[in-house]
């Protein structure tokens, strides 16, 4: 068997509900197998990503804590109100340029439209993270030097 006709087999096994498929041949045998646990763990992996946001946007909303009441409509307007800076890449995020600088933002700092707010590291290049509105940033969402992935939130913002 070459290795053409290897790959019809796989092509094959792709396109059909078959899950495992084995050729023996001789001195020869090859197995081949469909990947679909794979897909079922990264889907999987996409609301579990999801959950941080969720548990951060009424965080923010939970200190104007006057009414009871009427807890669940404050709790709402807030959290539309806050704006998301998410990662526009994969890599690792820093809050500061070195060791020995302060943060670029933090917790309650203004910020302006293209004013830095972090760094992300990918590939050994440090790529500076810009702000895409001005206003007050309410929560940071990922701690120093941790990865990231790509549309990842990682400030929460009070447009001004």
């Amino acid at each position: 068997m070459d290795f053409k006709q290897i790959q019809e087999l796989i092509k094959m096994v792709n396109k059909s509900n078959i899950g495992e498929l084995t050729i023996e041949q001789k001195d020869f045998r090859v197995t081949i197998r469909q990947k679909e646990d794979h897909v079922t763990q990264v889907v999987s992996a996409a609301p579990v990503q999801a959950a941080p946001v969720a548990v951060a946007a009424p965080q923010p909303a939970a200190a104007p804590a006057t009414a009871a009441p009427a807890s669940a409509a404050p709790a709402a307007a807030p959290a539309s109100n806050l704006v998301t800076i998410k990662s526009p890449m994969i890599g690792t995020f820093y809050r500061k340029a070195s060791p020995d600088k302060p943060n670029f933002v933090e917790v309650g700092s203004d910020v302006t439209q293209g004013s830095v707010v972090c760094i992300i590291e990918a590939m050994k290049l440090f790529n500076e993270i810009e702000s895409e509105i001005s206003g007050k940033i309410v929560k940071v969402l990922v701690d120093d030097a941790s990865p990231v992935e790509y549309d990842q939130p990682l400030f929460l913002v009070e447009p001004a």
